[in-house]
């Protein structure tokens, strides 16, 4: 058999698309075609796709719903395994929520709110699926997900799948053992506390007003362009730059937020990474700070 036919026998075929354009699966509406784009339902098969692409030496990435990735113009030679719609069951248990990788954070927020458990409400408005989180141990409005992660069931790149109490899991700033050791995020529980329904929604409505107030978010964006250099803030140091609005093609510091790149409206991916580049050049210029990408890039440019 060859790649595509091998990649239907695992997922189905209705689940195995050729030369998709990645444009539709990221949040910066930007990226070329991957040569294939598999969505799996289970842990088994996402285990037999790696497998089989290692095997034949095939590059594959995992992705939930693109919200911190940029894909290069000419695509992705290889295989994109999409964790989302096919793997996104949320089960409420007792104090816990217990979820698959591809759960939106949003729809975990809502299913805790609704069973009135409180704890997850920072990551109401954040646009990733709950194993991006846990991989980036992601944060905002001064929650993080190290706070409310009990257990991280995962795949390690070898096929075995391991639970990891959050004790075990290194999560610092943007990073955890995921990441480091490349595993792929299969499920994960939450452990919340009782609280009342009304409080929770007020508080989840609270970040959603902030949220809209200061961020970019009608247009197209990977979230926070940079990550937070000790001691500072990247949009500070942005705007500080005399950066604020500055743009390369479609691509623009948004004025806004400088702490977001957007896309205008057909921005290409070379646009996005030649403003990351020029921005990141001018702030160290200025103020002697090296900013580091948040916006994780895959594929040809």
């Amino acid at each position: 058999m060859n790649l595509y036919e091998e990649l239907c026998a695992i997922a189905g075929e209705e689940n195995v698309l050729q030369d998709e354009p990645m444009s539709g699966h990221t949040t910066f509406r930007i990226g070329g075609p991957a040569d294939f784009f598999v969505t799996p339902s289970k842990a088994e098969e996402i285990s037999r796709i790696i497998e089989l692409c290692r095997a034949a030496d095939i590059p594959y990435y995992v992705v939930g719903n693109g919200s911190n990735l940029l894909v290069g113009d000419r695509g992705f030679r290889g295989v994109i395994i999409q964790i989302f719609k096919n793997m996104n069951r949320i089960f409420v248990e007792g104090d816990e929520i217990r979820a698959q990788a591809g759960a939106l954070l949003s729809k975990v927020a809502a299913a805790a709110c609704e069973a009135e458990l409180e704890g997850v409400e920072f990551a109401s408005g954040i646009p990733g699926t709950l194993g991006g989180a846990v991989r980036m141990n992601a944060g905002a409005y001064g929650g993080e997900m190290k706070q409310v992660l009990k257990t991280a069931t995962v795949l390690t790149p070898e096929g075995e799948i391991l639970t990891i109490p959050e004790e075990e899991m290194g999560m610092g700033y943007r990073t955890s053992i995921v990441s480091k050791m490349d595993y792929v995020v299969l499920e994960a529980v939450l452990s919340l506390k009782r609280g009342r329904r009304e409080e929770i929604r007020a508080r989840m409505d609270e970040l959603r007003e902030k949220r809209v107030e200061k961020q970019p978010l009608e247009y197209g964006s990977a979230g926070s362009t940079f990550k937070r250099p000790e001691g500072y803030f990247a949009g500070k140091l942005i705007q500080d730059a005399g950066l604020r609005g500055f743009r390369v093609g479609n691509a623009q510091v948004s004025e806004k937020h400088c702490g977001f790149v957007v896309n205008l409206g057909g921005a290409t991916a070379a646009d996005v990474s030649e403003l990351m580049d020029e921005v990141a050049r001018r702030v160290e210029e200025t103020s002697g700070v090296q900013l580091k990408p948040e916006v994780k890039k895959i594929g040809e440019f």
